[in-house]
């Protein structure tokens, strides 16, 4: 059975690294692709083959594995300092000690500086597995001293086997059309099912229609409606950790921020989801008006599409849709003010439709 069961797909991914198992000879990985495809799950999976651990790994105590996760936006140089201290420690029960870097996308600039170090000469018992959303943010010299692990959105199927894996009463209609809104994303599948995620759809969808439909739309009220959702999503992620670090011996200092990181992660991820689904929802307008229905992301709305479409707002809505994927990769690339970044969003697409 291969160490990588439980991660779906990713042939390409799985075949390099159980070829780096069987070799033992690279010492830096970075695995890359769009969030929700199995990347956390697959370095987890390949550090608990490393370390001969699978329970150890899951739960995050075995004492050769480090895992570093930004804290708040970015990964800031004195995470990299502590790892850097670490590495040189011979491991305490494994041949190896790993090192997982969560969200190395987001790492600044002295602190990519400062993991470029332990890249170059890394101890032959250490393994660093890097694990990004995207190349881009991420130095070319980061980048060519790791080996490359890409991942990809999953295929359909997949994703539809996971969802009737979660929800095995639901029809093959409704799991085929959740599948396509997901777009090869388990994390978006996830959303899907939630019913708080789904009414928080709603309520969002609700108010991306209302920049056109209503003449006096209220950028204030439609911000408050996805901040609103993102600090739900952040304070249930509060709510999770603080329950896993209540049953760990960690120091007090230690425990408030990995719940403060998740809390803040989970905002994050939700606002740039959200932004995600209003882009998609402008974009399935333009895709509409020009007549190509069958190749919508919201399939489940395709009756409101097709009712929204007229009115020559094409035009208006391909504009609306740059001005929201404009407005994630801010929020992605900066620690911006949400509800005044939100409200100035607002206001361009009603105008946009104007």
């Amino acid at each position: 059975m291969s160490a990588f069961a439980d991660v779906p797909e990713q042939p390409e991914a799985k075949r390099l690294l159980e070829s780096a198992l069987l070799d033992g000879d690279a010492h830096a990985f970075l695995f890359h692709g769009p969030r929700g495809v199995g990347k956390r799950a697959a370095a987890r999976a390949f550090a608990a083959m490393l370390l001969g651990d699978p329970r150890r790994v899951a739960a995050g105590t075995h004492p050769d594995l480090r895992v570093i996760e930004a804290l708040g936006e970015m990964i800031r140089i004195d995470e990299i300092r502590a790892l850097h201290h670490d590495l040189h420690m011979r491991p305490f029960e494994a041949d190896r000690r790993v090192y997982l870097v969560l969200d190395a996308h987001l790492l600044n600039d002295e602190a990519a500086a400062a993991l470029l170090k332990d890249l170059e000469e890394p101890p032959n018992y250490a393994t660093l597995v890097l694990v990004a959303d995207e190349l881009g943010p991420l130095p070319e010299t980061i980048r060519s001293r790791c080996q490359l692990v890409p991942f990809r959105r999953l295929p359909r199927s997949a994703v539809e086997s996971w969802i009737r894996g979660q929800e095995p009463e639901l029809a093959a209609d409704e799991v085929a059309v959740l599948a396509r809104v997901a777009g090869g994303r388990l994390d978006r599948a996830a959303r899907l099912l939630d019913v708080d995620g789904r009414a928080r759809r709603v309520e969002l969808l609700r108010v991306a229609r209302a920049a056109y439909l209503e003449e006096a739309s209220d950028p204030a009220a439609a911000a408050a409606v996805v901040l609103e959702s993102t600090r739900a999503h952040g304070e249930a992620a509060r709510t999770r950790e603080q329950e896993v670090v209540d049953g760990l011996d960690l120091p007090a200092r230690e425990a408030e921020q990995r719940v403060r990181r998740a809390a803040f992660g989970a905002e994050r991820e939700e606002l740039l989801a959200s932004l995600e689904d209003l882009a998609a929802w402008y974009r399935d307008l333009v895709v509409v008006a020009e007549g190509a229905g069958e190749a919508v992301v919201h399939a489940d709305r395709l009756d409101d599409l097709r009712s929204d479409a007229g009115d020559g707002r094409g035009r208006g809505a391909e504009e609306a849709a740059e001005l929201v994927r404009q407005a994630w990769r801010e929020a992605e690339e900066f620690n911006l003010n949400a509800a005044l970044m939100l409200e100035a969003l607002f206001v361009r697409v009603h105008r946009a439709f104007a």
